[in-house]
């Protein structure tokens, strides 16, 4: 989903190598603690804030006052809520902060080993020496000959002390060197290429000694110290298999020349970027994250709605109630429940589906309480320790709802009435509130301006920071989306666009995600794609989802269960005062917005005639069966192939997030010229089918452990223009379009789910706008055995696409390569 034509204008000056700032964890959330101090004296005064956040010191200030200038700022600003009430939450998540931060910390810091196996060690060496052995060979008394207390302790207590002292030592050593033989265990990847079923004994053996030095009942973090480096792939390869990726595109003449700028590059420029891009990852967390988050993303300067956010959808055939409050009020609860796990780390860490091996788990830590910051050049994204209310939208009105009543979690008969108080709210908006996030849907450097002269103090600072502070942003919509039997086609494409773009200045596209609440009690969601990836969005959606529908429930009328505190405080209007020439700005970035919206050409469609279960009939890749039908379809449609973006995760490695799959190759180009000539026989089409598949197969285990493309030439390219050279190779690489750009939305929890029994109780996935001007974004979600749901994007200004037309295609590209397997 990203823009690569974005490189035409990259700076020739970059900010050099610098690590990523969530490397460290704990002193980043301290940091957000500490910036609050600067904001809180800021609003109290009402002063003028033009030091960005990012330049506020980090490390500073003693940790207690840190995160009572966190809280300070809520209690400024909420004179009507009872102050007795209040102190006793601060104290409370006060002690709770510390206790769970550092509680969490410790368990996550000796990780593979637990606490409890420190208590192990100790009566093991104190055992040893009560059988007068000494295990250390000496050392324990050395220990006892430098004890600086010495002096004032019993021989009898030198000799436990100094055990206390050598055992904590060899504890920690045994857990370095746990850690360094999993690091390496996990550096591993030959099972990936080892055909589906048949282990080798070495994998097996691998297998078994992960399972051995994984320890027990890891937390979401625990793996983050013990995950191996993203290699920095060798030039040659890389250039030699960018150059098989463009074969098919290009003729003899075209090729010829791109190979001659490959094999210049190769020999000359590559080797001196090469050496920097390794000196980087040496020290880096990830050599890749850091600068993809900013020059992808950060940096540019056209608008996100559409372009880079992406959206969510509900259950496709299931609304649990009609009751918009009391939907609201359960979906709202159920994503508090997951923030709470997150924050406590009690999920467990993220896998391979079906297997023991952990994926990087770092992306989940800013999914809540999260900002992206514009900037005049370039964002920033702005994440707090905690939050303990939410933003919500409806009518034109901002509401600040409080989540937290005495140290607990609003329960969802509490929320409902929250949100059935916004509801029955008459009030209009104030003027320019109405349309006021548009602004954040328009371009970048304009908003970052407006921001920077009109909410810069007094009430317009106040409500912008309760805005940006909030857990997550929700918007209670007056209009009604989903499924209609009696129009399916055009009820889901209208689904689909409002939840892509709604109308431009009804979601607040910043956050980290808004939270969508339509009158009939459908739900969606709108995600920022900066601070993550759709998987960790995808797997909070899915635990909702599951919590609402089967845990929570609601009664016969369609609401809420539970019961309410009288003492609740009052969903509070945020108050602006828009001025006439901020109402003209906000304006002309709806007008931006709008023109970009109206040219979304969106189509999503369920395909039912068959799913995963057939596919695996055909031994084939699920996955490769639809990208290689996706080939087809493209050719029918446009009568040519194009470049093709398949979004693969390298989470095998600390802090990775995406590698491209180039999965227009060679061998699918040859099985679509196949099934576009007649005289070809379905038996050497199906051959053909099967080495395209297994080609697809290969470049996605390459992209999964290292050795994928773009990410590597990214980078090189960064690195060219920190040192103020130019490569025609690599600039010509990266200005090339993905006209076609594909994603599979995984389900990641599938035990969450009865899909077998209730295949209807699952989300109909997600989706996000075309990449190229000329092409097309498809989205696709294989939902049990015998469902796939696609969506498809394009734009109505190019005459060369039509969504509705390539769905078609797709759906007879499917049928015809199932129909070369003969199941029937």
């Amino acid at each position: 989903m990203q823009k690569w034509s974005f490189f035409q204008s990259f700076p020739l000056t970059l900010r050099g190598f610098r690590q990523h700032q969530r490397s460290n964890r704990g002193w980043y959330k301290l940091a957000d603690m500490g910036r609050s101090l600067t904001r809180l004296a800021t609003c109290m005064k009402g002063q003028s804030r033009s030091t960005p956040y990012c330049q506020i010191p980090r490390r500073s200030d003693r940790i207690w006052k840190l995160y009572l200038a966190n809280n300070l700022m809520q209690l400024q600003i909420q004179s009507s809520y009872h102050l007795k009430g209040f102190t006793k939450d601060l104290i409370h998540s006060f002690v709770f902060f510390f206790f769970s931060f550092f509680q969490n910390s410790f368990i996550t810091g000796v990780y593979p080993a637990s606490p409890s196996s420190w208590l192990f060690v100790v009566i093991a060496i104190m055992g040893t020496l009560y059988a007068r052995v000494d295990p250390s060979m000496g050392m324990i008394e050395k220990i006892k000959e430098h004890l600086p207390a010495s002096s004032y302790l019993s021989h009898q207590g030198q000799s436990i002390v100094s055990a206390l002292l050598f055992s904590t030592g060899l504890w920690f050593a045994l857990i370095m060197t746990m850690r360094f033989i999993l690091k390496q265990l996990l550096s591993y990847h030959g099972w990936m290429y080892e055909q589906h079923g048949k282990m080798s004994a070495t994998t097996k053996l691998w297998l078994a000694l992960v399972k051995i030095f994984s320890g027990r009942n890891p937390m979401l973090y625990s793996y983050q110290a013990v995950l191996p480096r993203l290699p920095v792939p060798g030039v040659k390869e890389t250039v030699q298999r960018y150059l098989d990726s463009v074969r098919p595109l290009m003729n003899d003449e075209e090729y010829k020349r791109m190979t001659g700028l490959a094999k210049d590059f190769e020999v000359n420029l590559a080797p001196r970027l090469q050496w920097y891009l390794k000196l980087k990852s040496w020290w880096a967390a990830n050599y890749v994250s850091d600068w993809w988050e900013e020059y992808i993303y950060l940096r540019g300067r056209g608008p996100i709605m559409v372009n880079s956010n992406y959206y969510a959808m509900d259950f496709l055939y299931v609304t649990p109630t009609p009751v918009q409050a009391a939907r609201a009020a359960n979906t709202v609860h159920a994503i508090l429940l997951y923030r709470r796990k997150v924050t406590r780390e009690e999920l467990k860490p993220s896998r391979v589906p079906g297997s023991i091996i952990p994926l990087c788990s770092s992306q989940w830590e800013r999914t809540f309480n999260t900002t992206r910051i514009p900037g005049e050049e370039t964002d920033t994204i702005q994440h707090y320790a905690d939050s303990k209310h939410i933003v919500v939208y409806h009518k034109g009105r901002f509401f600040r709802v409080w989540v937290y009543q005495g140290g607990r979690l609003l329960n969802p008969k509490e929320l409902e009435l929250q949100f059935q108080n916004i509801l029955n709210d008459p009030s209009p908006p104030q003027p320019g509130e109405e349309k006021l996030a548009a602004l954040t849907a328009g371009e970048r450097t304009a908003w970052a301006k407006a921001r920077k002269t009109y909410f810069r103090s007094g009430k317009n600072l106040q409500a912008l920071d309760l805005v940006e502070r909030a857990a997550f942003f929700v918007t209670l919509q007056d209009d009604e989306e989903g499924l209609r039997t009696e129009d399916p086609v055009n009820s889901l494409d209208a689904y689909g666009k409002s939840l892509l773009h709604g109308k431009c200045y009804d979601r607040w596209f910043d956050k980290s995600f808004t939270f969508i609440v339509f009158k009939n009690g459908k739900i969606g969601l709108n995600a920022e794609h900066s601070w993550a990836d759709a998987p960790i969005v995808g797997h909070m959606w899915e635990f909702v989802l599951a919590t609402d529908c089967f845990q929570l429930g609601y009664n016969e009328e369609g609401n809420c269960k539970g019961q309410v505190d009288s003492n609740l405080p009052v969903p509070q209007r945020l108050q602006w005062e828009i001025s006439e020439e901020c109402q003209e700005v906000i304006q002309s970035s709806l007008a931006v917005a709008q023109a970009l919206a109206d040219d979304v050409d969106f189509h999503t469609f369920p395909f039912k005639e068959f799913g995963k279960g057939l596919i695996k009939k055909c031994r084939t890749s699920p996955d490769a069966f639809i990208q290689i039908a996706l080939q087809l379809a493209h050719y029918r449609d446009k009568g040519k192939f194009c470049l093709t973006y398949e979004a693969s995760m390298t989470r095998l490695f600390r802090e990775g997030r995406t590698e491209t799959v180039r999965s227009c190759t060679v061998e699918s180009s040859q099985f679509v010229k196949a099934m576009m000539n007649p005289s070809q026989t379905n038996e050497e089409r199906l051959k053909l089918f099967r080495l395209a598949a297994e080609k697809h197969q290969m470049l996605y285990r390459h992209a999964m452990t290292g050795g994928g493309i773009d990410r590597h030439l990214f980078c090189l390219y960064v690195v060219s223009k920190y040192l103020g050279v130019d490569s025609p190779f690599l600039k010509e690489v990266l200005s090339e379009p993905w006209r076609l750009s594909t994603s599979q939305t995984p389900i990641q929890q599938v035990e969450l789910f009865d899909l077998v029994n209730h295949p209807e109780y699952v989300s109909c996935g997600g989706g996000f706008g075309p990449v190229a001007d000329d092409g097309y974004g498809v989205s696709y979600i294989i939902v049990g055995e015998n469902l796939i749901n696609f969506h498809i994007s394009s734009k109505f200004s190019s005459h060369e696409t039509d969504s509705h037309r390539f769905g078609k295609h797709i759906q007879g590209a499917l049928r015809d390569i199932l129909a070369l397997f003969k199941l029937h």
